[in-house]
């Protein structure tokens, strides 16, 4: 069994600031070092924006809590430096199956195109994503970035006017103050901030509850997502297996609501429907145990004053899926990048509205797909049973069918459609890349097309002639130039250009295209970065 929560990662240090006369302010202050501060603060800090992360713990999260992690934020990791060992030690997977009853009725691969750097999916314990990121961020402070950690340190008050906050942290060695610019609240679904402020979640919660079981075992099932309706050993209800790293395997049981839950996490009882589900013969050894209600909630908005909100504190949604971590994570890449142009005064501090406009829109995706799972894994009436039956009845014959089984909408990062910073479209090229989207990967010259963008604002010209680096209201725009004369497959033209001979995108530094053209006109592409940083 991993003992690794149980190590202290970045235990309590006195800070020079506790021994200051007057509060020192810091640019900004992130509270929560679980994956989504941890990220944040490491890519502040690749940008050279100085980051204090606070945290009442001082070791990672116990348990793996989040474990699926989806290719949009193993990209995002991949441009904060840290996804190749994630990668490395997850276990990677693309396929799953649904059954019903005792039979498969069918599989699918979440990832059938070719030429992607990440798979769909790697599965990994939270607590290692946690270390794997504070590695990063100490390889970062090595270097002389502007960040630091502080274990050991719990905000007890937070103020705020318009020039920014004042917060009350309580240590082993009494409470200091500090001030900041901008706080950014990822303390979880909790969030202790949240609280302070007066504000909360809108939304639903779900009458159902279901048992989470992370086991150490040796087993031969191989590395997919396994989902069962109504099997033997869980009659009426529902199951989850997935494998984790370390032999370490995921099982989750639906319990429904009217539960005893000291009595459901007895050892003794998760132990019998272990052995009813994987045989009297079993030998594991119990590694965390929780049990969880779905919830499908969020903040009416991320932003409010010179606070904002990112992952669990800002919305919650139900496991299945894999919609929290990795919209957590999605959340931090809309915003760091933001938070650096406001606070380097190159962009209006009206472009953080931008982060509520398009990470409301993000949340409520995810909202929407997490309660239709919901609804379709819990039918809270005897027809719904009937109709979901009949569904899954069918979905062993009939293709057609088989979108309608909705035992967890898996995670998909969201595109931005209608953002106040999308410019103008190119309505020959291919819809998946359109303004708002992500971008979509593709081998080229020298690796990875996402690699070899980065950081920052990039010109993506593909068969365009004229292109050049620009330098607009401080803000450097990088070109890449390539030709679909090295695209020997064609994944860039089938992805990029569709029925256009040429195309030029301005990416964002978050990696969503901002507007794109057939050809290259420098005031254009002027006029679509002022309004890509809310000018």
């Amino acid at each position: 069994m991993s003992k690794i929560f149980e190590v202290p990662l970045y235990p309590y240090q006195r800070s020079a600031d506790q021994d200051a006369e007057t509060p020192v302010r810091h640019p900004v202050v992130v509270v929560g070092a679980g994956p989504v501060g941890l990220a944040l603060a490491v890519d502040l800090a690749m940008q050279d924006v100085p980051v204090v992360v606070i945290d009442e713990n001082d070791k990672v999260s116990r348990g793996s809590r989040a474990i699926c992690f989806a290719k949009r934020p193993l990209e995002i990791l991949d441009r904060l430096g840290c996804g190749d060992p994630m990668v490395e030690k997850g276990v990677v997977w693309n396929l799953g199956k649904v059954y019903f009853d005792e039979r498969q009725v069918f599989g699918f691969n979440l990832l059938p195109e070719q030429g992607h750097k990440r798979p769909a999916f790697i599965n990994l314990q939270q607590y290692y994503v946690e270390q794997y990121l504070v590695g990063r961020l100490r390889q970062l402070e090595a270097e002389g970035k502007p960040v630091e950690l502080r274990g050991g340190n719990k905000v007890i008050n937070l103020s705020q006017d318009e020039a920014g906050a004042e917060l009350t942290i309580s240590t082993a060695d009494g409470p200091y103050r500090l001030h900041a610019d901008w706080v950014v609240a990822c303390d979880g679904a909790a969030s202790p901030v949240r609280t302070m402020l007066g504000l909360d979640f809108t939304g639903r919660v779900f009458e159902d509850n279901f048992l989470i079981a992370d086991v150490v075992m040796e087993a031969k099932f191989p590395t997919e997502r396994w989902f069962w309706f109504d099997p033997p050993f869980n009659r009426g209800q529902s199951a989850l297996l997935h494998k984790q790293p370390d032999n370490v395997w995921r099982i989750d049981f639906q319990l429904g609501w009217d539960i005893d839950r000291d009595e459901e996490l007895k050892p003794e009882n998760i132990d019998k429907r272990l052995k009813a589900m994987l045989g009297e013969e079993i030998s594991y050894e119990l590694e965390w145990s929780s049990i969880y209600t779905f919830q499908c909630r969020r903040m009416e908005r991320f932003h409010e004053g010179r606070v904002l909100f990112a992952g669990d504190s800002a919305h919650q949604v139900s496991p299945f899926g894999a919609r929290g971590a990795n919209s957590g994570l999605q959340d931090t890449d809309n915003l760091a990048w933001k938070l650096k142009l406001v606070i380097d005064g190159k962009a209006p501090i009206t472009l953080l509205k931008s982060y509520d406009a398009e990470r409301l829109q993000g949340a409520d995706e995810n909202i929407l797909n997490s309660s239709r799972s919901t609804d379709f894994i819990t039918p809270k009436s005897e027809i719904s049973r009937i109709f979901r039956d009949a569904v899954l009845d069918l979905s062993e014959r009939y293709e057609a069918t088989r979108p309608m089984v909705n035992s967890g909408r898996l995670s998909v990062p969201c595109t931005y459609d209608g953002s106040p910073l999308n410019g103008p479209d190119c309505a020959t090229m291919p819809e998946r890349t359109r303004p708002g989207s992500p971008m979509v990967d593709a081998p080229v010259p020298g690796g990875w097309l996402l690699d070899q963008l980065g950081t920052g604002f990039h010109l993506l010209a593909i068969d365009s002639e004229g292109t050049d680096t620009l330098r607009v209201d401080g803000i450097e725009v990088r070109c890449l130039d390539l030709s679909t004369s090295d695209d020997a497959i064609g994944h860039l033209r089938q992805r990029y250009l569709g029925n256009a001979a040429a195309a030029v995108y301005l990416v964002r530094p978050d990696q969503h295209v901002a507007a794109r053209w057939d050809h290259y006109d420098a005031a254009a592409v002027k006029a679509a970065l002022r309004k890509a940083i809310g000018r």
